[in-house]
Order: structure tokens, then sequence, then C-alpha cells
């Protein structure tokens, strides 16, 4: 029996994102971060996806993310790291644990590198290509070329380029596109709407928290797509202080051996896989249990996560989401697929006052645009301005544009705020810039972002 659009449902949006680092450095940042995501999340992801025809979860793909994992040589080299390296590095720490006296957690150690081992294999029998093509088949949704907070973009046709080089990159990758676009960092603003009826989006989703009284409808815009509000507390179950990866039987993300593994749990005992699976099994029961009574009445309960949470940043959210899909089906609550659920569920008028907004804290640019990252904001806003300048007088080329997305990247400005990374994402900014100058000038180099954004086209910056 099909439920009527005024049962109450849940929709998991999960973000697949990562920044161009391919060729950008190795450890402690740069490519490696792209092949641990891969091992940790996306392989077992698409295993996961694969045996349940999806689950009724909504995937969005990021273009960036697509063109690091078509890129050649990457296959080759992430598994060089995942078995020359990373098996490699567990079996030296579980050799150093048990010579220090602490054979549980050697034990623990050598018992995660065969996480690796496993997706050495499993990459393998994909062969080059198979994991962004497995993805891909899942992915509904796309995003901008290079995760540009759109907002912040200084002119239309910038913001069409991001657009469109995308969405045709998507479109030439999967087959298909049905008009969902995950707006980068959910930032959003009205201007934007013509924009993105324009490139086709037919619906994107929004975090309004505070703004709104009811999160749980869609919002039909005047003159744009339709926008799916965020539900913020139910994500907050998930992602926030209080949420359930701080649970004592989970692994500890932070506390680290020689060379980075993590064979503690949040208590600090050594690590027990069986309890954590216990631990993940009741958070899904608990979750399933609230969001049901946040439903009760109807609407539709957007949960949407970064995916890379789920098996890197919390080890068990894997575990956690299959043992959701299960204690869901069992108590009723139905999981949908978010453009099924929009098509469902009658809209609510969009306001027409909403200011800009995003999901950074406090919901608004300041991640991407306060002080702290005002230089890096305004570069780009300028150098935007002078490639839109020289594309009008045919002297843009190529590679000035794609070092234009490169350093429109939000992840530049989020990684500086946060503090999290050194260096690393002023260096890539600057680097960004200097080739971008470089490019305009004429002078040429050695294509470092060959493989990003292979559908940018000066031609897209001319107002059609």
């Amino acid at each position: 029996m099909s439920k009527s659009s005024g049962d109450g449902r849940l929709a998991i949006v999960l973000h697949t994102h990562m920044p161009y680092v391919e060729g950008f450095g190795t450890w402690p940042f740069g490519e490696e971060w792209l092949f641990e995501a891969a091992a940790t999340v996306y392989v077992p992801l698409l295993d996961l996806l694969d045996a349940r025809a999806g689950g009724g979860v909504t995937l969005s793909v990021t273009p960036v993310l697509a063109d690091q994992l078509a890129a050649p040589g990457v296959h080759e080299r992430l598994l060089t790291f995942l078995r020359d390296l990373r098996v490699t590095t567990h079996q030296l720490d579980a050799e150093g644990c048990r010579g220090g006296g602490e054979p549980a957690l050697g034990d623990e150690v050598q018992r995660a590198g065969g996480d690796y081992a496993r997706a050495a294999d499993r990459l393998d029998a994909l062969g080059p290509g198979g994991l962004l093509a497995g993805l891909l088949g899942h992915a509904a949704w796309t995003s901008a070329a290079t995760h540009a907070v759109l907002p912040l973009v200084a002119s239309s046709a910038g913001v069409r380029l991001q657009l469109r080089a995308g969405i045709e990159a998507h479109r030439a990758r999967a087959g298909r596109w049905g008009g969902g676009l995950w707006l980068p960092e959910c930032g959003h603003a009205p201007w934007l709407h013509p924009l993105l009826e324009e490139a086709g989006v037919h619906a994107t989703c929004v975090d309004l928290t505070d703004v709104l009284p009811d999160p749980l409808r869609p919002l039909a815009t005047a003159d744009g797509p339709l926008l799916a509000p965020l539900d913020r507390e139910t994500i907050e179950l998930v992602w926030s202080a209080g949420g359930y990866p701080g649970a004592a039987a989970y692994r500890d993300s932070h506390r680290k051996t020689v060379h980075h593994h993590h064979p503690w749990a949040n208590d600090g005992a050594v690590y027990d896989r069986d309890r954590a699976r216990e631990q993940a099994a009741a958070d899904a029961a608990d979750f399933v249990a609230r969001v049901q009574r946040r439903v009760a009445g109807g609407g539709l309960s957007v949960c949407a996560l970064d995916t890379e949470l789920l098996g890197h940043h919390w080890y068990e959210g894997l575990d956690w989401l299959v043992a959701v899909l299960d204690e869901a089906q069992r108590a009723g609550l139905e999981i949908v697929g978010l453009d099924e659920a929009l098509a469902a569920t009658p809209p609510a008028a969009a306001p027409t006052d909403l200011a800009p907004s995003s999901w950074g804290e406090p919901r608004t640019l300041w991640t991407w645009d306060g002080p702290q990252v005002a230089d890096v904001a305004f570069a780009a806003r300028d150098a935007e301005l002078r490639v839109l300048a020289a594309a009008a007088q045919g002297r843009a080329g190529p590679r000035a544009v794609r070092e234009l997305l490169a350093l429109q990247s939000s992840d530049w400005a989020f990684l500086i705020t946060r503090d999290i990374s050194g260096p690393y994402p002023r260096e890539r900014a600057a680097g960004h810039l200097a080739a971008l100058d470089a490019a305009l000038a004429g002078a040429e180099q050695d294509p470092a972002v060959r493989h990003l954004a292979p559908h940018a086209d000066p031609a897209m910056l001319l107002v059609p």
C-alpha cells in the first residue's frame, strides 16, 4: 500500500564530496584524503547501496570528486596506498603495541588493517573507473563544479560556469540527471533562483534553522526550484557535540598510534568491534523512534549528512546506517528518495525575505566570508571578474578557467576557518591564484589541474 502525502517520511541525503587534491600533496594533507575516503567510506558505501538497491537513500556526488576518481593513474596510486602503505603501517603499529606490552591494542590495530586490505581487493575487482561508475549508478543529485559557495560568486556568469560545468560533467558520466542539485555548503540566496531554474535545477536543500516554524514541508519559490529545508533537529542526533558518534563504545577518532591508527574506544578502553556494533544498533533504534515521533503528524524530515562522516570520521557510521534502514522497515517508517518525497509532499510558499544562508554556523556565510578568510574571499571574487573580462575579449583560455574554478572551492575557506589543516588551504588558494594570473598573462605551464572540470569552457562565462 502506498503512503499518502500526509504521512510522515524520512529522506536521508548523503552529500559526497572531496576537494581537488589529486596530485596536490600527500601526507598529512592532500591526495591521502581522497584515498582514505575511498577505502573507509566509498567502497563500503557502494557495497551497501548495491546490496539494498539504494535503500531509499538519496546520494549526491560532486563533480570535483568524480573528476578525481576518473583521473588517469588514481586507481593505481590508490591501490599502492592501501596495500603498500596502510597495510604496512598497521603491521608496524601492531608490532609496536605488542612489543610495548599492549597485546590487545596490537590485535585491534592488526584487525583494523584488514579494512584496507579488503578495500584494496574490492577496488582491484572493480577496476579503474569502477568505483566512480558504481557510485554514479546510485547518485540522483549532483552539485556545482568545484563546490563554490554560490552566493559568494561575484557574477551571474560565474554562477553559470559553476552550474553548467558541473551539471554537464555529471550528465556525461552518469547518463542522466533529474534536476536535483546540492547547493555547496547549502549556500543559498534568493537571487540564485532564476540561475538555478535556467540550469535545469528542480530541487535543492537549504538550512533555514530558526527561520521556519515548520521545517518539514518543502518550499515553492516564485522563480526557481523547490527548496527542501533540512531538519536540523534530526541531523543533530547524529552530527553535533552530543550526537551518537560520541558514545563510549565507538572508536576514538582523535587518539592515535605512532602511524595515526585508532585502537581505542571513546571511553579509553581497547576498541571492541562487537561492542561498537551493538551501540550502533541501539542508536539506530533510538534515531528511528525519534524521527517517527517527529513526523507523527505528517511532513518530510530531511536528514542530510556529509557522506565522509560515515566510515571515516565516525568509524561505525555505515553500521549505523544499515541498522537505521533495517529498523525503519520494522517500525514502519518510510525512508524515501528526496525527489520522490518532494513530488508527493505539498509545498508551502517560500518566504520572500529570505536572507543568505548556509549549513555552517551560525547558518550564515560567515565560515566562508568572515574576517578570518576575507582575503581569500575577495581574491576569488576579483579573480573571477578579471577572468570574465578576459573572456569577453577572447583572452581567457581553459587553464585560466580551471584555475578560477579551483580557487572558488569552498574547501579552502572552510579549512582555514576550522584551523584543521595547517598552511595547506592558504597555500592551495595562493597557488591557484598565481597560476590563474600566469595563464591570463599567456605563460605556458604544466597543467596541474588538467583533470578538473573537463566540461568547463570559457564560453560558459559569456551570457547566452
